[in-house]
């Protein structure tokens, strides 16, 4: 007996050593490492996966304001950087796999024979891919489909190279090869199980929705909702498919059935209630009440289904959503008061949905705006930009309309102030006297009053005091100001004596005293009243009529240069409104009221084409009518005119057209012709007065000021196109000019010439001189040719002002090397070039070009007289 047992350990051991052999593919050796790999290696890393997938798609918060992914996951745009942290539960998967590879691979005449390594080859490809590292997990994968062509898994093989491939962007190849799996499988050629087919079907949508053909998509999502048997994905799936009928909608706003399918999609996802994560039915009620139906929708119905989410105690995490839903449902009912408090609610609740937050807040930047509280707006409109990114076309909207409501906001208190100071000035001074008066008087009383309620509120607040404490502890505390018992403590005995007489007056030591009618309890409200009225109110100079009086404007034309400016304010809102808010009724208002005040000439013209146009667009052509009759009656020759008696006329293409002048007048700016630019664009300013292109002939001209006449032209210009016309574009480059450019110019001081390397020799002539500095011209760049410098010099023909041209060769290194050119030039028969130069820096051409102080630069070296230089 103990032979035999000894006999059948041995034998065991002999066939455990033969088996754990790799060598050869024996039923043995086949069978241990199979199931060794499977249940060991392959277990835990599966297990490990497992629980990297989910820590992965409970990290990843979907944003439900764009079309869903079909998996929970972020993708870095960056390729990992060493030291990258990976997950520990994927770095776990793979370890497993690779030593499921190779401690259980048994390769034998060049074929695979563990039936478990093509799924460890699997594991190993999905741990890398849920990594970000696609490309070695487009490896794996490749190397099943290449090597185990007859395995059953080379279907998951091939979606999980899909979805890799759209990892990478290679969204046509996932196209090529799913297309095939799934005809096959429709085809009966091969079969699939139902979670493979669904994932199949899901990931030919993902691609489609990436290429942007939504239409292309929707089949195989429709696919993937009904046959996926997991209710979580099933969730997913159906609402991701409501969202692509709810864009095509958005694209064609025609077809309503999408609108429909959309809704029948949320229903889907509303019917699976708690098989399927609640934040999918939260969003699907949302999503199929923004496509609720205003006119032709029970609205009584609706607003119950929204109050009942509310109510529901396990959406409370959802309540954001839901509250900026009900304000929506407000907003859309004209109960604007109401919205405006759930929209407030949605931002109190705020829960990391930052769009959500934005899309609050500029709802009520927009309502403000509306109602014409410009300054509320404008503070919503900055929380708006916390919420959004700032290079994203949402961003860049939001800054531009902030940065136009800056301008509103200032125009709007200007014309405000100002009307009031107008009305003012144009009343007799007996009216003013009694305006003041009236308005000095409500002050008072306001003051009076303030100061009566907060000295009765100080009163009671002192009367409802305690006169003592209870004590801390029994025991007498010695000293003067010892212990917590009130009558032990001097100063607080001495500070509540005062405050009885200031309440209480001085009262005898007697029964009764409380009731005493002998003394009041209380100054009279009257007595209260005039004591503060005498030396505190009535000594001070803001209830004082005369206080304002001398205030106001009485020099004419102070008075004149004020209903200007505040006239031109009005045209700028107007033109704001119009242009840039596309806000016509506020445009209409403010365009009718500069009317009404008489503006001057130059601005009725085109205050009354913007209110002609501005009905036309509004469709109430009867009240543009008089507009349109008074700009063909009063001013039949002018632009506005043509252009309502031919409104199918191109008038931009005319010579006529103000454009068209533009680009001539730059041209000649371009040729030098500065001063015949600097009058034609006075000329252009008055005659298109009121037009959106005369900022533009204004900083034409500012530029072409600097060009002629130097720096300190150039910075009064600038300036007065920055102040003058704020709200353009020319004005916004005019005072980013101002504020960065500028201060860099100002400096006109000489650079040392040491350390420069950019020099310049500079000939110069006489205005009359043109076609000798052309000729001169010539000869450089036929100098530069000649000495092969192509490439680091050139020579061109510079204005410097109304008296001087410049012929410069630039491109030289040092002033030595400058000097030595334009004298070899001068030596060289072929060229012959005598005429005076002298050499500069370029940081110091720059100066001279800059602030046209040629002749101190001249005086500051001595050694460039010895180069024949006139002193012009």
């Amino acid at each position: 007996m103990r032979f035999a047992k000894l006999f059948f350990s041995s034998l065991l051991i002999v066939l455990l050593l033969a088996a754990c052999s790799r060598k050869k593919s024996t039923f043995f050796t086949r069978n241990y490492h199979a199931v060794t790999a499977e249940y060991n290696a392959l277990y835990n890393g599966n297990n490990a996966f497992v629980d990297g997938q989910e820590q992965l798609a409970n990290a990843y918060r979907d944003n439900y304001w764009e079309i869903l992914p079909i998996e929970r996951m972020e993708q870095e745009d960056e390729e990992t950087k060493p030291g990258y942290d990976k997950n520990p539960n994927f770095e776990r998967a793979e370890e497993k796999a690779t030593k499921a590879i190779q401690k259980h691979s048994i390769v034998v005449d060049d074929k695979e024979h563990n039936p478990q390594i093509d799924e460890a080859y699997i594991l190993l490809g999905k741990a890398r891919y849920f990594d970000g590292r696609f490309i070695p997990a487009l490896d794996a994968f490749n190397y099943v489909l290449n090597r185990y062509p007859t395995s059953n898994n080379i279907n998951r093989a091939k979606m999980w190279k899909a979805k890799t491939n759209i990892r990478l962007r290679y969204e046509e190849i996932a196209l090529r090869d799913l297309g095939g799996l799934i005809n096959a499988v429709d085809n009966k050629n091969i079969k699939m199980k139902d979670d493979e087919y669904a994932d199949a079907n899901a990931i030919m949508a993902q691609a489609w929705v990436n290429l942007d053909s939504l239409e292309a998509a929707l089949p195989y999502i429709k696919i993937a909702s009904e046959v996926v048997p997991d209710n979580e994905l099933k969730g997913r799936y159906s609402y991701i498919k409501g969202q692509i009928y709810d864009r095509l909608s958005e694209v064609d706003s025609t077809r309503a059935a999408y609108r429909d399918s959309a809704n029948m999609a949320y229903d889907e996802v509303i019917a699976l209630n708690r098989k399927s994560p609640r934040v999918y039915m939260i969003n699907a009620y949302i999503s199929k009440a923004k496509n609720f139906d205003y006119e032709g929708g029970d609205r009584i119905a609706f607003l119950e289904l929204l109050e009942d989410l509310e109510e529901n105690w396990e959406n409370r995490p959802y309540l954001d959503k839901i509250y900026n839903q009900i304000g929506e449902y407000y907003l859309k009912t004209e109960n604007v008061d109401t919205a405006v408090a759930y929209f407030n609610r949605s931002i109190r609740a705020y829960d990391q949905d930052r769009t959500l937050q934005s899309v609050n807040y500029n709802t009520l930047a927009e309502i403000n705006f509306d109602a014409a509280d410009y300054k509320t707006a404008g503070a919503y409109y900055d929380s708006t930009l916390a919420f959004v990114e700032p290079k994203s076309k949402v961003g860049r909207r939001v800054q531009k309309k902030r940065d136009n409501l800056e301008v509103v906001i200032k125009l709007e208190e200007f014309t405000t102030v100002t009307d009031s100071i107008l009305k003012i000035a144009n009343m007799s001074e007996e009216d003013q006297l009694r305006y003041f008066t009236f308005y000095t008087d409500e002050l008072r009383a306001k003051a009076i009053a303030d100061s009566v309620e907060r000295a009765n509120e100080d009163r009671e607040k002192i009367a409802n005091q305690e006169f003592y404490s209870k004590p801390a502890n029994k025991e007498k505390s010695s000293g003067p100001n010892a212990g917590p018992f009130y009558f032990y403590n001097t100063s607080t005995v001495a500070y509540g004596k005062q405050q009885f007489r200031n309440i209480w007056g001085d009262r005898k030591l007697e029964d009764g005293w409380r009731i005493s009618s002998s003394t009041p309890k209380f100054k009279e409200e009257g007595q209260l009243a005039k004591e503060l009225q005498e030396p505190t109110i009535a000594g001070n100079p803001l209830y004082d009529p005369e206080t304002y009086l001398v205030q106001i404007p009485k020099d004419r034309k102070i008075i004149d240069s004020l209903a200007r400016e505040r006239d031109m304010a009005y045209y700028e809102l107007g033109l704001i409104y119009k242009e840039k808010f596309k806000e016509l009724p506020l445009a209409a208002d403010r365009f009718e009221t500069l009317l009404g005040h008489e503006p001057i000439e130059r601005l009725i013209l085109p205050v009354n084409y913007n209110l002609y146009k501005i009905y036309e667009e509004l469709e109430r052509p009867a009240l543009g009518e008089p507009y349109k009759n008074r700009i063909l009656d009063d001013f039949p020759d002018s632009r506005y005119a043509s252009i309502i008696r031919n409104p199918e006329q191109v008038v931009d293409l005319e010579e006529s057209a103000p454009e068209y002048k533009y680009n001539q007048l730059y041209k000649r700016f371009e040729a030098f012709e500065y001063t015949e630019v600097i009058h034609l664009c006075d000329k252009y300013v008055s005659e298109y007065f009121g037009d959106p292109i005369v900022p533009k002939f204004e900083f034409l001209k500012a530029t072409a000021l600097g060009r002629r006449n130097g720096f300190e032209s150039y910075k009064y210009s600038i300036n007065y196109v920055a102040t003058t016309y704020p709200n353009t574009d020319e004005g916004r480059q005019a005072r980013e000019i101002y504020a960065t450019t500028i201060p860099a110019l100002e400096k006109k001081d000489f650079k040392p010439e040491s350390g420069n390397e950019k020099w310049k020799v500079v000939y110069r002539f006489d205005k009359d001189e043109r076609e000798e500095a052309e000729e001169l011209l010539l000869k450089l760049k036929e100098s530069i040719a000649y000495y092969n410098n192509q490439r680091d010099m050139k020579a061109s023909l510079d204005y410097y002002d109304q008296e001087n041209w410049f012929v410069v060769l630039h491109g030289l290194r040092t002033k030595l090397g400058a000097r030595n050119r334009a004298d070899a030039l001068s030596e060289n028969k072929n060229f012959k070039i005598t005429h005076p130069f002298f050499e500069i820096s370029t940081p110091n051409y720059k100066i001279i070009q800059v602030h046209k102080n040629l002749k101190e630069y001249l005086a500051s070296d001595p050694t460039l007289q010895e180069n024949g230089n006139p002193q012009k």
